[in-house]
């Protein structure tokens, strides 16, 4: 009978083709999510991690804005340094809305015998909080808490106050010339954060106490601030730029530093954008570590459907088609590793709002940040099909022998290029997410640049093991032979883990680095020479006098003391500071109000750069010395025109020239400082440094803090130790977030180390199996196992730490610009736990293969 045979139908295109690919794909998961869960986990953390960071700042960010009143206590602040305002600036700002006042400034508590301490003064009205509530301990109305009664002033103190000058309830103290009554501890306060960071405890006081104490002097460093709060029928973000607008037109040289609702702490909100763009790229590091268990895991999903994609192949599906399906499977399975990952950093938010509320200082609102979530997808997406086009694109031209021969004779053939195409195409999509999203894209670039260095390093030292093994003389142990062997053979885990253990271990020894280098910069580095204590606000006419008394108390110190005021840089060549592009590093100059001095000479530890120095009976036009690297920051070159407003004044002065300051030597120096000329006859104050003899000559500190609260009330002394461990404890803060989040990174690299030696496994199984069947004992089978682990735990441990050094040297002296301390202890200590941790997991993984009969495996291998 004859017949002819039926040409094969063609294979379906376009959507169809897809829904097929679909289908088969979901069918084959519905055989459960065994190989998937090193997969999974890696996808789901790295995710979490860059989710639950978004949404937490996302989070900050609307707290902010919908508490930005009462962080400000009002629609807008309008600050001045020195003055109060005029009368006709009051009435200005009288006329759109309510006024509130308060005034800040530095000053000592003088408890008598018990001492006398640094305290953040706050002198409010009849009328605080405005907005907002002030709770205190015991809870009173503010009238009974700060008025006077025979002739004491009350006050609500900070509990550290109390604490510090064994203090309690009812005690009196005198700040100035003024008695203070402590009446209650301050628990929280509406506009805390709005002030910045403090030195001091807080000292919550009247007005009409302030002015009591004698500390409103000409020239005293007091923030007078005036909120104002709009009227309800005109409170309307056009209202508020109005009001903003008109204060700068009507009452130009007031020299107000104004603040608004919309961003009641610019400070606060630069340096949240900062830290969150720091810990999303530690998330994003998690993900790239979690990238190598990816594509680990999707080699031993290959291999395990191998004899699947023989058979496919053997029925008529084409290269393509074998791909397409079992990369949909894939991607499925990263779809709900990364759903996983968005419902925990969903939820994170929440959680940490629960836990956190009464402790955080700052309001914080969690909410689902869809936007937020949406890029932290995206990042996981992309992350999974770049490490996983590249192992399912190699079955594709490989013949169906070849797939079912492969355990023994591995295919070295290269994927098709469409496969390296997608690959990259997929890998400029996560580049381009982390720059599109990035606060900082300098810093974007440089982690991009350093991550890239770090994998292609990290290939080149397994390609250069594994060849330098294979070059080596047979050593005659057999166990050391087999475990050379076998770092190169095919199929060494080799490239897994030296990828894995180089990531993580790179990852430790930089934030070792780090770490180590911020601790001995705050610690350690000081200068031989660097002052003991600086003096604020001393009285022009007391000067000699406070010369006198501190030469008197510290017999053979250095004492150094120059005039001082506050300025705000206005204009640069006519443009306005706010329109002035300045960099990163060099914004803060242009936000607020600086210090500011004069001088005929040029101070110690600096320089001058560029330029020349004025001759020291120059009477000519005003002239300003400006700090070279903040000058190249916001544009500034010699002979341009430079605004300040002083006192309420605006002056300009023409750069003479660009300084090279030594900020580390802890002694007196400015960013701008003047020709003497400039401020002739202006009221100021002056500020002193104070550096103990070599023999430490003079009585104790506490004794000559007490002497100065006496005799100068209006001086503020603050003690160099004291800042530096106010600012040691902000950075430990930091540094214990940054450890928190970079452990999730590590968290990955073990997860990846563990995935790599399970996807070794059935190698593993075959050679121990045919070993014991050939007479090797457990003993050898184990020291073969554990001098490979070790020999490339050894090798990935000590890339790791050279590459952290060089990674933490460049994150320490180009974007902290501080000493960078190269004692390798804590990131060796990291390089000796990750051997250990590899020969911990290898052996552990083996000696579960090796407590089986060989009969029952060799039958199934």
């Amino acid at each position: 009978m004859h017949g002819t045979v039926k040409p094969a139908p063609a294979p379906p295109s376009g959507a169809s083709g897809l829904s097929l690919a679909f289908r088969l794909a979901w069918r084959d998961l519905r055989g459960g999510l065994r190989g998937f869960g090193v997969f999974i986990a890696c996808l789901a953390l790295g995710v979490m991690t860059i989710a639950a960071v978004a949404s937490a700042s996302r989070g900050l960010t609307e707290g902010l804005s919908r508490e930005g009143r009462r962080i400000l206590g009002g629609d807008a602040a309008f600050s001045l340094i020195h003055r109060e305002a005029t009368p006709d600036e009051i009435a200005f700002l009288a006329g759109r809305g309510s006024i509130s006042t308060i005034a800040t400034m530095r000053g000592m508590a003088n408890a008598g015998d018990k001492g006398a301490a640094l305290v953040e003064i706050k002198a409010v009205d009849a009328g605080y909080p405005g907005i907002g509530d002030l709770v205190t301990d015991p809870q009173s109305p503010i009238a009974e808490l700060l008025g006077a009664r025979d002739g004491v002033f009350g006050a609500v103190a900070d509990p550290v106050l109390l604490g510090r000058l064994d203090l309690k309830p009812g005690d009196v103290i005198l700040v100035g010339s003024a008695r203070i009554q402590l009446r209650a501890n301050l628990v929280s306060e509406p506009d805390k954060i709005a002030a910045g960071v403090g030195f001091g405890p807080r000292l919550l006081i009247s007005q009409e106490a302030l002015r009591a104490t004698g500390l409103l002097q000409p020239g005293s460093l007091v923030r007078w601030t005036y909120r104002v709060a709009l009227p309800a029928q005109a409170a309307g973000d056009d209202a508020l730029d109005a009001l903003i607008a008109d204060a700068g037109t009507q009452t130009r040289d007031a020299g107000w530093e104004i603040r608004s609702r919309a961003n009641a702490n610019p400070g606060f909100q630069r340096n949240l954008e900062r830290f969150t763009q720091f810990l999303t790229l530690v998330g994003l590091t998690a993900l790239l570590v979690g990238g190598v268990g990816v594509a680990n895991a999707v080699r031993r999903f290959v291999e395990a459907k191998k004899l699947d994609f023989a058979t496919m192949k053997a029925v008529g599906a084409t290269g393509g088609r074998v791909v397409a399906i079992h990369l949909t499977e894939v991607m499925l399975v990263a779809a709900l590793g990364t759903g996983i990952g968005l419902v925990l950093g969903a939820a994170a938010p929440f959680a940490l709002g629960a836990a956190l509320k009464t402790v955080l200082p700052v309001p914080f609102e969690p909410t689902l940040a869809p936007g937020e979530l949406g890029v932290a997808a995206l990042y996981g997406l992309l992350t999974a099909l770049v490490f996983a086009i590249l192992p399912l694109g190699r079955a594709h031209d490989v013949p169906v022998s070849a797939l079912f021969r492969d355990q023994i004779e591995p295919d070295a053939r290269r994927p098709r290029a469409i496969y390296l195409v997608i690959c990259l195409l997929a890998l400029a999509g996560l580049v381009g997410v982390a720059l599109a999203f990035a606060y900082d894209r300098r810093i974007a670039l440089i982690y991009i640049g350093v991550m890239t260095g770090i994998f292609l390093l990290l290939r080149g030292v397994s390609s250069g093991l594994m060849g330098l093994a294979r070059r080596l003389p047979r050593p005659k142990n057999p166990s050391l032979r087999m475990a050379l062997a076998n770092s190169y053979r095919p199929g060494a885990l080799t490239p897994s883990l030296v990828l894995s253990l180089g990531l993580g271990v790179a990852l430790l020894s930089a934030l070792a680095f780090i770490d180590t280098s911020l601790t001995r910069q705050l610690t350690q580095a000081l200068p031989q020479a660097a002052p003991s204590f600086f003096f604020l606000d001393i009285p022009n006419a007391d000067s000699a006098r406070f010369d006198a008394v501190l030469h008197e108390e510290r017999p053979g110190a250095a004492l150094n003391r120059v005039p001082m005021m506050r300025g705000r840089i206005v204009s640069v060549n006519g443009v306005r500071a706010e329109d002035i592009k300045a960099s990163e590093q060099s914004a803060w100059v242009l936000d607020g109000d600086r210090g500011i001095t004069y001088a005929d000479t040029i101070p110690e530890g600096s320089k001058v750069a560029e330029g020349a120095w004025w001759p020291a009976d120059y009477r000519g036009e005003p002239l300003v010395s400006f700090d070279a690297q903040n000058a190249a920051g916001i544009g500034l070159k010699i002979g341009d025109r430079l605004t300040v407003n002083v006192l309420g004044r605006n002056i300009t002065a023409r750069v003479a020239n660009l300084r090279a300051v030594e900020w580390r030597s802890l002694g007196i120096n400015f960013v701008m400082l003047f020709s003497p000329n400039t401020f002739a006859g202006a009221p100021h104050t002056n500020l002193a440094t104070i550096t103990a003899a070599p023999n430490g000559a003079g009585g104790t500190d506490a004794a000559l803090l007490r002497r100065l609260a006496v005799e100068f009330p209006s001086v503020t002394a603050v003690r160099v130790k004291d800042a530096l461990e106010a600012i040691s404890t902000i950075v430990g803060q930091l540094a214990t977030a940054i450890r928190g989040a970079s452990g999730l990174a590590i968290a990955a690299s073990l997860l990846v180390l563990g995935g790599a030696l399970a996807a070794g496994q059935r190698a593993r199984l075959y050679d121990a199996m045919i070993l014991k069947t050939l007479g090797a004992t457990r003993r050898f089978i184990l020291l073969s196992y554990a001098l490979e682990y070790a020999a490339i735990g050894l090798v990935s441990a000590l890339f790791g730490v050279v590459a952290g050094a060089l990674a933490g040297w460049g994150v320490v002296t180009q974007v902290m610009k501080i000493e960078f301390a190269s004692d390798p202890t804590g990131a060796l200590l990291a390089a000796t736990a990750a051997v250990g941790v590899t020969v911990l997991f290898g052996l552990t993984g083996t000696l579960k293969i090796l407590s089986k009969a060989p009969a029952s495996h060799l039958r199934n291998l």
